[in-house]
């Protein structure tokens, strides 16, 4: 630790305070917005859904003074990013959040948002509707940071953030790999010092600094069709090796420390009379590790390099890869941000690594200081008990504008780029 630069220490107690007040005044209207945003059925192949909240993110970014861009796509949402000029010589920070959601039309005529308790459910309340805004609303919060008025009211978003380039993306795929939007954020990021992600903190509070990385493999058993009661001996059955192959799979769990291999999706043939002539597994692979991530790539590779049924042959065809978010050194750092500002906040706050993947695999891949997990608190995603707890709202937003304010100002972080453009 930098004895002359403590972690967080950049950030006064009167600052860190009203910035609280910010977003505490602003709780009324991130709720209003939190509605308005999962009341929109935006799964990620829902193109009109997923680009209705990237319009209405858009228009929030150009409120706040940014400098927004599109990019189109015919099938999927758009791309939505939206740069802030800040202080000269500063370091560049990326924002990340998303826009949709794994559910299917319909979902929000079924079960909209409501709040009982202190609890919000709704589809994508917490993954990550909650935690795009707030990211919004953190930079909100900066830029009102010494303009209230005394009087409780506040003028309107004019400040001047503590980075040269601040760079919001809002991402219209990520549930299904960021198919679409990983270019865009490979150039961003490699033209930044440090990373945040917004998906939500983890259920117990803590922040994520390590992802596994993640594969996902279709495997293409390929038989011969025969009819099934009249000359069965000329088929070979694409089922049946399929479930050899599915057997070897499954018990590569196990051989390398966290590291899981997955068939999770099965089907083939055509008629039960009929040999199967083919039969598809879809296979999701994980590792802690770019190491062990690619050894057992092999391994499955290996496994599909022969069958149980002769004359059969499995073809291999990867559909989604993302690296393993490793923790590096120097996202070590901005964890001790996080946590110096959480305590004065008054909750304790830790880091994790967690088994599913986001866009900061892709930026801390590429070896950029990268933070996730920076959402309110919430859990059980992708199911009808998606929840968000309301209470951590105000200082969850209040923690991701302090880090923001704490990083932008550390001469540690602005020093990490030797050669600025």
């Amino acid at each position: 630790m930098d004895a002359l630069h403590p972690p967080g220490a950049a950030v006064s107690p009167d600052e860190l305070e009203e910035l609280e007040e910010i977003v505490q005044d602003e709780l009324p209207a991130f709720l209003e917005d939190l509605a308005t945003l999962v009341n929109v059925d935006c799964g990620s192949y829902t193109k009109a859904g997923v680009d209705q909240v990237g319009s209405w993110t858009a228009a929030f970014l150009e409120r706040l003074g940014a400098q927004v861009e599109i990019h189109a796509h015919s099938v999927l949402g758009n791309t939505v990013v939206g740069t802030f000029n800040g202080r000269p010589g500063g370091p560049r920070a990326l924002l990340i959040g998303h826009l949709d959601t794994v559910f299917p039309e319909g979902t929000v005529a079924a079960r909209p948002l409501r709040i009982d308790a202190g609890i919000a459910r709704g589809p994508g309340v917490t993954d990550m509707k909650s935690g795009l805004l707030a990211g919004l609303y953190a930079i909100l919060a900066l830029l009102s940071l010494g303009e209230g008025d005394g009087e409780g009211e506040r003028a309107a978003a004019t400040g001047e953030l503590p980075f040269e380039r601040l760079v919001f993306v809002a991402n219209p795929d990520e549930e299904i790999g960021s198919v679409s939007s990983t270019a865009t954020i490979r150039e961003l990021a490699l033209a930044s010092d440090v990373c945040f992600v917004l998906e939500c903190a983890r259920a117990n509070g803590d922040i994520v600094s390590a992802r596994k990385g993640t594969i996902d493999l279709r495997l293409t058993v390929h038989g011969r069709a025969a009819h099934a009661g009249v000359e069965p001996e000329k088929g070979r059955n694409a089922i049946l090796a399929a479930a050899h192959q599915v057997l070897e799979l499954q018990a590569l769990n196990g051989r390398w420390p966290g590291v899981t291999v997955n068939v999770g999706v099965v089907h083939g043939g055509s008629r039960p009379n009929v040999v199967a002539e083919e039969a598809v597994l879809e296979v999701d692979l994980r590792a802690p590790s770019r190491e062990l991530l690619e050894a057992a790539e092999a391994a499955v590779r290996l496994v599909a390099a022969t069958t149980a049924v002769a004359d059969t042959q499995v073809t291999i065809e990867e559909t989604a890869r993302h690296w393993p978010m490793e923790r590096l050194e120097r996202s070590g750092r901005l964890v001790l941000h996080a946590q110096a500002l959480a305590g004065r906040l008054g909750f304790a706050l830790a880091d994790a690594a967690t088994g599913g993947a986001s866009d900061a695999n892709t930026t801390a891949g590429l070896g950029v200081p990268t933070l996730d997990g920076l959402g309110p608190i919430g859990g059980n995603d992708h199911s009808a008990d998606e929840y968000l707890e309301v209470d951590s709202i105000v200082p969850r937003t209040t923690l991701l504008a302090g880090l923001l304010l704490a990083v932008g100002r550390d001469p540690l972080v602005g020093s990490w780029r030797p050669h600025r453009a």
